[in-house]
């Protein structure tokens, strides 16, 4: 269904020149890539250059800076090869202009090419940095060098792009330009007040401007061509969320009506009141629940800001009004969390829990299966194994989902693909700025909790340079004699040739040689159970030491958990290092994060540790992360679901977000099915974009 103009540019990669089977698996690494197979022409559109080399400078060889680039014409005057046999010394080549002379510097030259390439008293373009030394200028291995009359032939402005190693610029360069050259003229999917206002030329030429800069302000953010492309890049994106919407709009919601009969009893039996926060999201979520459409809400706190005492109320709220509710959690050991806590909150109503994850077998599962199908469950917690095809709900009005950016949007659609349509909560811990919110939600409403509930200690938060290691150990020492437990968190869960940073092995054996079996070792690649049992350990106290890798960033709850040593937290991102922060202070006992971090510090890791060390606000961290790392790693790089945006900036072009929104949803207003002319354009603008899931979308009606 893709239109056909968009062809050339959906071809496999190897089908431009100079891309062959080896070249092509380092473009696809390049591009971020299993292998080549999966590359399109396409995909080097988006690889845009990060500066460009200036040519232009001519200022002949006396007036040449030292350390410039500069393009020098002159005559050859003679070679100066190396002695035979002497491959540490350099072939050297002179050439003079009216001002002085130059010396051209090759090493390990073969052959007589350079005889070919610079013959004597011939005049040639020569590029390259220019060295002096002693009064002698130099510049070795020159970028460029052309006989005078081929001038034509050197790129007076050449664009620099990201590089991977084994890959070089040339055959990238020409790659890209002959990626470029097979833009066809694109209908236009922007309205002509947008385009006058914002100085945009069409898509084409703003693709080609992005690979043919003519100066440095063709490289900047705000240059036009890299707004126009941003600005579509919102735009796809922003279109397919609302075309997504207005799908799971179609279908209408089972109104909710709350009598307070389970809530009731709940709230009168908890140990805490709700925060002024937390009753102002009940009440909004009851508000959406109540009307005939779906709910699609987003619910934002803070570490610890009691989003799992909002979303039960919701879903007694859904049992109170004779249907059932589920809680879906990304992992096996925060859904078990769940059941637990929920459990123990929700006892008081009365009403049956079940848990369904992948682990559930046999005679227990299929039990629960049948308990769910009858309604006799009705809240269910679990993985994505709520949403197999052989689990099937009475009747099902409400899914609250847990920490979503970790499952995707197109994993939330699931819900509709098997012909259920409850309301929607979705929950993160993560806080986010209003532009990524809009960026990765942009069809929720959203709602934010930002109080902490009373009697949180503040987590006092120290940074410490990795040299003084040892003494953080000896500290440990006192406090587990004191049977206190604490975290060690590291960045990676082996040892890596790549980098010298501590492993959580190795952190694991140093430490369980000092504490012996009060140390345990848990990491993403062990099995659920082996990492669901050391948790319980260490739940229990059996374990007072836990040394992890981020695996514990989400969710673990061990309240009477009082230290969190972070090792090289320089690596980490503020949001992280917060979240990672949260998984003390959550009991009544005063509690610390130790950041080691390895020196010296970056500006920028300085800055960060910093924020940290300042604050606990999470939206505030957030906003700050924004700043200094930018949207790519905000929620984890990559992680499906989050905007991995190639083009766009949210720094740089937060403003196009806000219009791209409004834009979408005028569009959406007006020509929901996409069938009018503009419509029909920005179907071309989804493709491009590889938003096929909304087209698919809008085909299914």
């Amino acid at each position: 269904m893709r239109p056909a103009l968009l062809d050339p540019l959906f071809s496999p990669l190897d089908t431009l020149p100079g891309i062959g089977p080896k070249t092509g698996e380092l473009f696809a690494r390049l591009l971020g890539r299993e292998t080549v197979e999966d590359c399109r022409v396409v995909d080097l559109l988006f690889h845009i250059p990060h500066s460009l080399i200036d040519r232009r400078r001519q200022p002949g060889i006396a007036h040449a800076p030292n350390g410039a680039i500069v393009t020098i014409t002159g005559r050859v005057d003679r070679h100066q090869p190396a002695p035979s046999g002497r491959s540490n010394v350099p072939y050297r080549v002179f050439l003079h202009d009216e001002t002085g002379e130059l010396a051209l510097t090759f090493f390990r030259v073969r052959g007589n090419w350079l005889e070919k390439a610079l013959p004597i008293d011939e005049t040639v373009i020569v590029s390259g940095k220019v060295d002096w030394f002693n009064g002698r200028a130099s510049m070795v291995h020159p970028d460029y060098m052309v006989r005078a009359a081929e001038s034509e032939n050197m790129p007076l402005v050449e664009p620099v792009y990201g590089l991977t190693a084994g890959l070089t610029s040339r055959p990238l360069r020409k790659s890209i330009e002959a990626a470029v050259a097979r833009v066809p003229d694109l209908p236009e999917w922007l309205d002509e007040a947008l385009l006058r206002q914002q100085g945009f030329k069409s898509a084409k030429e703003s693709f080609q401007r992005l690979h043919e800069p003519r100066d440095e302000t063709d490289i900047d953010a705000q240059a036009p061509a890299r707004r126009r492309i941003a600005y579509d890049e919102f735009l796809a994106g922003q279109l397919s969320l609302s075309l997504v919407r207005q799908r799971l709009r179609k279908v209408a919601g089972t109104p909710i009506h709350p009598t307070g009969r389970l809530s009731g009893p709940v709230i009168a039996a908890l140990p805490f009141s709700l925060t002024n926060s937390q009753s102002a999201a009940v009440d909004e979520i009851l508000a959406d629940m109540s009307g005939a459409d779906r709910m699609l809400r987003l619910l934002q706190g803070d570490v610890g800001s009691g989003k799992t005492a909002v979303a039960l109320m919701a879903m007694l709220a859904a049992v109170e009004s004779g249907g059932q509710a589920v809680l879906m959690a990304p992992t096996e050991i925060l859904a078990r969390q769940h059941h637990a806590t929920l459990s123990r909150m929700a006892a008081p109503a009365g009403i049956t829990i079940d848990i369904l994850t992948g682990r559930t077998k046999g005679k227990e599962r299929d039990a629960i299966l049948e308990r769910i199908a009858s309604g006799e469950t009705q809240l269910v917690i679990g993985t994505h194994a709520l949403f197999q095809d052989a689990v099937i709900y009475r009747q099902l009005v409400l899914a609250v989902v847990d920490e979503q950016h970790r499952f995707g949007v197109h994993q939330r659609l699931r819900l509709t693909a098997k012909g259920i349509s409850p309301h929607m909560l979705v929950m993160t811990a993560t806080p986010i700025p209003r532009t990524l919110v809009l960026a990765a939600f942009g069809d929720m409403d959203v709602s934010k909790l930002t109080e902490k509930p009373a009697g949180r200690k503040p987590i006092q938060t120290v940074t410490i340079p990795n040299e003084r290691t040892d003494e953080i150990v000896e500290r440990l020492d006192a406090a587990l004699r004191q049977g206190k437990k604490a975290y060690w968190i590291c960045p990676l869960v082996e040892e890596s040739e790549e980098t010298d940073a501590m492993s959580a092995d190795e952190r694991y054996q140093s430490l369980a040689r000092r504490f012996g079996k009060d140390v345990g070792l848990v990491h993403g690649r062990m099995a659920g159970p082996d990492k669901d049992a050391v948790m319980l350990a260490f739940k229990n106290g059996e374990i007072r030491l836990l040394v992890a890798t981020t695996v514990v960033e989400v969710g673990v709850d061990v309240p009477d958990a009082t230290i969190m040593v972070i090792e090289h937290a320089e690596r980490f991102g503020l949001a992280q290092l917060h979240q990672l922060r949260g998984r003390v202070g959550r009991g009544d006992e005063a509690s610390t994060c130790i950041l080691l971090y390895k020196s010296p510090l970056s500006e920028a890791g300085r800055a960060r540790l910093s924020v940290l060390r300042e604050s606990e606000d999470g939206f505030l961290i957030a906003e700050e992360d924004l700043k200094l790392r930018g949207e790519g790693e905000l929620l984890g790089t990559r992680q499906s679901g989050t905007p991995g945006f190639l083009i766009a900036s949210l720094e740089a072009h937060g403003d196009l977000l806000e219009m791209a929104r409004k834009d979408a949803a005028y569009v959406i207003d007006r020509d929901p099915e996409l069938t009018s002319e503009r419509g029909q354009a920005l179907r071309t603008l989804l493709y491009l974009f590889r938003r096929d899931e909304a087209i698919r979308f809008l085909r299914a009606g």
